[in-house]
């Protein structure tokens, strides 16, 4: 029990709730109490690491505060944070959001159309060497 209350103070995060996450995943049957501790510890390790890295080379400093904007950035310029880019995404407004669909479906159908016409021209073009010969 005094171990347990030890352990409890040298992590932030709540135990109970890394419990719940850790056996959301179906691999996981039963967590041992060394591996949800060690879990804990090295998920606030990250967090802190994050969150110091994009306060050092974002505008946290300029402020005195940590925004979204320099996770996000951080996230998508630093390699080691990139496989957080799609958890992080700058922030757009929704009006360019809808003006990048509108974009991404006009060149969608006219490259979709220039392959068509590409493969027209295959097909003539071996049509012509058949009747050629």
């Amino acid at each position: 029990m005094a171990a347990r209350l030890s352990e409890n103070r040298l992590v932030s995060l709540p135990l109970s709730r890394i419990r719940v996450i850790m056996k959301s995943s179906p691999e996981v049957s039963s967590i041992n109490q060394d591996a949800l501790f060690l879990t804990a510890k090295a998920t606030e390790l990250f967090v802190q690491y994050l969150a110091s890295y994009s306060y050092k080379h974002g505008r946290g400093k300029e402020k005195n505060a940590l925004t979204y904007t320099d996770l996000s950035h951080t996230a998508e310029e630093c390699e080691t944070f990139q496989f957080l880019a799609d958890i992080l995404p700058k922030k757009i407004l929704a009006s360019k959001y809808l003006k990048m669909l509108e974009k991404e479906k006009r060149d969608g159908e006219v490259g979709e159309g220039h392959e068509e016409d590409e493969e027209e021209e295959e097909e003539d073009e071996a049509v012509g060497d058949s009747v050629g010969s």
